[in-house]
């Protein structure tokens, strides 16, 4: 196997995987092809949808189809001649407890049937699986996926190992470790249904951080029954290069309705708020007075079409470096989608540490909840790290975000620099001048040019934690480094002493803290006053 990764954005990897039948690029959506009923004909998802990989369920089929299967494959059974997983029936043993097939079986049987990618039958966990329990699942499928590398033939065959262990973190984390070390082309996260169902999505997280920060890192990482595509962007911001989904006919037989900021059921619906071939033919009256089976069909095409409309979304803005902006988006669009957005500041290192570093376009910052991003976590982790403030310099200057970005290039900086160096001539040496402003914290003047610093729109008026933030970054700052004397001017109509408060509570015995407010604008009199402060703070 080839995975290609053509652009990143947090851990998001839109890429290419190769396989005997053609390559399938991420992040991919692999629509559900149920052998029993299917809504949609495969030649209309080929045509219409321009669908370049399936996943469909072997157990099934080898329950029903098998001798057509081993002698013909599953291409020519499904008449789809592009990329084909199948799944093992690890769900069946999820619903029903067991099934009548050994692991053996099914993987000779999907070699026989010659998928493109094919999954070892793990033992899922289940969401309530105790402890105990979980353990002996994830034990099992181990103990399988080690069999399996015993018994496979094919290597033409993209082979998947599960990691399971439910919502015992450390158990997902051993689980990735342990399958990880097996030569997997691919790995999956098994047991993650009943918790999308239930919309515990801050736990999802947890899930799949578990198993991304533990298994190798340049294997791609599928997601079982990911489902409704407003939790796409979440999933993809994480790490998961595929998914799958049943979702697009299960809702259509119950009615619903997908969009990419939750689901409807259509007898709500007075018009559809969407222009694909389906919506702009028919309006939800005429689809409520149809047949159940058209009725079905018609809310799958839409269903299906919403899906890969937003995979589409998600791919572009990773293109553009916005998969974060995209992110808050949806991220507003339920309570548990923004809670488990939230929870990402549990892991903002580690996603820091794999995501880009410079980007196409800058960042829009929208609130605090933006704080949590990698560019603002590396600005914060590099300031600590790998700064030190010029060798001279004795007493720190800090203003306010001044009108212009760069911030160097700003009329009130530059008048004040020249008075600086006016005024004290080589002495201006003992002077550093830093901004304070969101979303950065500090940024010391001198490297105000490096991206994202300069490259970013912010919203006004700040919210509180985001200026709490701030006011804890200038604290630290000043603690960090070994300066004589701080100047802080301050904005009262943005700050409202919120920095200054914070520069108080520094714990140094005797650290001489001067605060100037600006009454009106940083005005030419506003830098003499300032002037005359650090004519005073060298005497």
């Amino acid at each position: 196997m080839t995975f290609e990764v053509r652009h990143r954005d947090m851990l998001a990897r839109l890429g290419k995987i190769s396989t005997k039948s053609g390559t399938i690029e991420t992040p991919a959506l692999l629509p559900v092809i149920n052998p029993v009923i299917q809504p949609i004909s495969i030649e209309t998802m080929r045509q219409e949808y321009s669908c370049d990989a399936l996943i469909t369920n072997a157990y099934i089929l080898m329950k029903r189809k098998a001798t057509e299967l081993r002698e013909g494959g599953v291409h020519r059974f499904l008449d789809f001649d592009r990329v084909i997983m199948t799944d093992s029936g690890a769900y069946q043993i999820l619903i029903y407890g067991k099934v009548d097939v050994s692991p053996e079986e099914i993987v000779q049987f999907q070699e026989q049937m010659a998928s493109d990618i094919a999954t070892i039958l793990d033992i899922p966990t289940g969401w309530r699986s105790s402890k105990k329990q979980a353990k002996i699942t994830v034990d099992e499928t181990i103990k399988r996926a080690k069999q399996a590398m015993q018994i496979i033939t094919r290597k033409d065959i993209l082979w998947v190992g599960p990691i399971q262990g439910g919502q015992h973190l450390d158990l997902v984390a051993y689980a990735a470790k342990e399958v990880g070390k097996l030569p997997f082309a691919i790995h999956a996260l098994g047991s993650p249904t009943p918790i999308m169902e239930n919309y515990l999505f801050d736990k999802l997280v947890d899930m799949i951080m578990s198993a991304k920060m533990n298994m190798p890192q340049h294997r791609p990482l599928h997601l079982f029954g990911a489902g409704h595509p407003f939790m796409f962007a979440l999933a993809v911001a994480l790490g998961c290069d595929m998914f799958d989904s049943a979702a697009y006919a299960i809702f259509a037989r119950q009615n619903r309705y997908m969009t990419e900021y939750g689901s409807r059921r259509l007898d709500e619906l007075e018009y559809f708020p969407c222009s694909c071939s389906v919506c702009r033919k028919n309006t939800p009256k005429e689809v409520r007075l149809l047949p159940s089976q058209e009725r079905q069909e018609i809310l799958a095409k839409h269903n299906l079409s919403a899906s890969f409309a937003e995979l589409k979304r998600i791919k572009q803005a990773i293109i553009e470096g916005r998969l974060w902006e995209f992110l808050e988006l949806r991220a507003h669009s339920h309570p548990a989608l923004l809670q488990a957005t939230k929870r990402l500041k549990e892991y903002e290192a580690y996603l820091e540490n794999f995501s880009p570093t410079t980007k196409n376009s800058g960042l829009f910052f929208f609130s605090h909840l933006g704080l949590v991003r990698p560019e603002i976590t590396r600005h914060r982790k590099r300031l600590s790290e790998r700064y030190s403030p010029p060798r001279n310099a004795e007493i720190l200057i800090l203003l306010p975000s001044p009108s212009k970005r760069p911030f160097h290039q700003a009329k009130e900086v530059i008048g004040l620099m020249e008075r600086i160096q006016k005024k004290f001539g080589k002495k201006q040496e003992l002077f550093h001048i830093c901004i304070y402003a969101a979303p950065f914290g500090v940024t010391p003047l001198e490297l105000d040019e490096i991206y994202p610093l300069s490259q970013h729109e912010i919203a006004l008026p700040l919210d509180l934690e985001s200026k709490k933030y701030v006011a804890s970054q200038v604290k630290g700052y000043i603690e960090t480094f070994s300066y004589k004397r701080v100047i802080l001017i301050e904005d009262p109509k943005v700050w409202k002493d919120t920095i200054s408060i914070a520069c108080k509570s520094i714990k140094k015995p005797n650290f001489p803290i001067t605060v100037f407010p600006i009454k009106e604008t940083f005005d030419k009199a506003a830098q003499n006053d300032i002037i005359g402060i650090l004519q005073t703070s060298l005497i």
